[in-house]
């Protein structure tokens, strides 16, 4: 199925602005549909005269009276007189008469979508009519509600501008409040008024100046004057953003539109939702990635302490075996504490592996007496890895290349050594090459009693689940390494 773009752009109006104006539309109808108390489908008009369905949704307030799907259905011009009359006068038609083709009797009223005064689209509204409900309160006003909205859809108002996060957006049923022009309580529902208690507003909502409400009962000053002046705004005709009200009992999302229909009475709609459980655990996992981040950062320190305390001793050590044992282990720490210095500035328990090869390369050069005379490139990404893989890879890399800088090249002769990260299949695989002198005459690398290969051996096979290979190309001198690792420690994409 193509995309809700690719099928818009089908239509006989598809300037990028039109588009996404019909896309901004899609991404707020649940709140339409659900004060109506309808189905929704959102129709095109194409180069022969036919209107071809794009979009559609189904109410959360009532039963469905569009139990199939209408997405890709097409209506021939002689089947949908309401459209054609509906995209060509830029007003609202409802048909005469209800429709008893279906399994409900539904009553379809079309919608012009226009943006910029052109008509984009057309959005149908059926309503199951198999459905009784008492005419209450609550009923009336979302009607109501629907009706202004409906009617701001046909004159190019709504949706708002800035596409809102559906996700967290609070909807009807969480909490509902109907402002007049002067920013006073006309209706607030029973979820409404259950919200604003939480949050210490006792006792009816009507004839309030909600703005003046909802300043006085949050916690946090700065956020309850932007709460009042967002539903100032939205009485006003603009469309604020979205904004916490916290008090300390509870936090509140408060959503103002403004209601600006031709014709109808302005006002604004807020909608209102408790997501006191929802700020807790955003400020529980913000504490926790802090505290994460936080260790990472003092691992890296202790690291390089450690580092450095071993540098300072192998400097005092006279044995040139000794001596080298040491700087050996400050190339190895120094590599890990690289890797959680990585983690320590990152958000994800994730590590870039190309940015921490590309701080260790130089260390090769300052910790090897033939390392300089060694040029190293890399070629290739590793890409991102999870932490616990990044790690012995980063730690296997860094003694392959410092085996080759003390071993390939007789006397500190020039040469090249060259890092290559590759993909097969679900696989990475790494190679490290060099042109130097090759593997001695004989040898055997499962065999070889190096400490080296044998931390190599052990974090490739045990950490990594991969395998090592070893030898000298026939086509070339030097020696080539070749670590394979399973698609579980493959980069992220």
């Amino acid at each position: 199925m193509s995309s809700l773009s690719e099928r818009l752009a089908r239509g006989t109006a598809s300037t990028p602005d039109q588009v996404d104006h019909a896309r901004r539309l899609v991404a707020d109808w649940q709140l339409l549909a659900d004060l109506a108390f309808a189905d929704l489908t959102l129709w095109v008009p194409l180069e022969s005269g036919a209107w071809w369905c794009v979009a559609q949704v189904r109410p959360l307030t009532a039963p469905t009276s569009r139990p199939e799907d209408m997405v890709g259905a097409t209506l021939g011009a002689e089947d949908a007189p309401a459209f054609a009359t509906a995209h060509r006068d830029g007003r609202p038609f409802t048909a005469g008469e209800p429709d008893w083709s279906g399994s409900t009797p539904r009553r379809r009223e079309v919608i012009p979508v226009r943006h910029e005064g052109v008509p984009v689209a057309v959005l149908a509204k059926d309503t199951n009519l198999a459905v009784t409900r008492s005419p209450s309160t609550l009923e009336l006003t979302y009607l109501d509600i629907a009706a202004d909205l409906c009617l701001m859809v046909s004159d190019g108002t709504f949706p708002p501008p800035k596409q809102q996060d559906a996700e967290m957006s609070p909807r009807v049923g969480d909490g509902l409040v109907r402002l007049d022009a002067a920013g006073r309580v006309s209706y607030a529902s029973p979820n409404a008024l259950s919200a604003y208690r939480r949050i210490g507003v006792a006792g009816d909502l009507a004839g309030a100046n909600l703005a003046d409400v909802t300043c006085r009962a949050g916690s946090d000053r700065v956020a309850a004057e932007a709460a009042a002046a967002g539903i100032t705004a939205a009485v006003g005709g603009r469309y604020p953003d979205p904004v916490d009200v916290e008090a300390a009992s509870a936090t509140l999302l408060l959503r103002a539109l403004p209601l600006q229909a031709p014709g109808g009475e302005h006002g604004a709609l807020v909608l209102v939702r408790d997501v006191t459980d929802v700020r807790r655990r955003d400020r529980a996992l913000l504490t926790k990635d802090a505290t994460i981040r936080e260790i990472h950062h003092r691992v890296k320190n202790n690291l390089q302490t450690v580092a450095a305390l071993l540098r300072l001793q192998a400097r005092r050590m006279t044995e040139p075996a000794a001596r080298a044992a040491l700087e050996e282990s400050v190339r190895r720490v120094a590599s890990i504490a690289v890797v959680h210095e990585t983690l320590a500035g990152s958000r994800e328990d994730v590590v870039d592996v190309d940015d921490v090869l590309d701080q260790v390369l130089p260390m090769l050069g300052d910790l090897t007496s033939v390392g300089p005379a060694a040029r190293t490139r890399r070629r290739g990404s590793f890409g991102e890895l999870p932490a616990v893989a990044a790690t012995p890879l980063v730690l296997a890399v860094t003694e392959l290349l410092h085996n080759a800088a003390e071993h390939a090249f007789v006397g500190g002769e020039p040469g090249t050594i060259e890092l290559v990260a590759e993909r097969d299949g679900d696989d990475l695989v790494v190679r490290v090459r060099d042109d130097g002198r090759g593997l001695p005459p004989g040898f055997d690398p499962a065999a070889s009693d190096g400490l080296g290969l044998q931390i190599v051996r052990t974090l490739v096979a045990s950490e990594l689940g991969g395998s090592l290979a070893m030898g000298s190309p026939a086509d070339r001198p030097g020696t080539e390494v070749v670590l394979t690792l399973p698609g579980s420690a493959r980069p992220r994409r």
